[in-house]
């Protein structure tokens, strides 16, 4: 199953709260962090409410 790579790139001052919550759930704690997800709907979903803070990636697992 595919992975995604997930990178906090823009400052989320003066954005509204629910998107500060948004990247607080996906993991991030600071401004150029990074998180490894699985692609699942609602991964998806979260990071199509923070597009415009986040840079995403498609990671092929090639462990097996």
């Amino acid at each position: 199953m595919a992975k995604l790579r997930v990178t906090w790139k823009k400052s989320a001052i003066g954005y509204i709260k629910e998107q500060k919550r948004t990247l607080r759930a996906l993991g991030f704690h600071r401004l150029n962090g990074t998180v490894v997800h699985e692609d699942s709907p609602s991964i998806r979903g979260m990071i199509a409410k923070v597009n415009h803070l986040v840079k995403m990636e498609v990671v092929n697992d090639e462990s097996k």
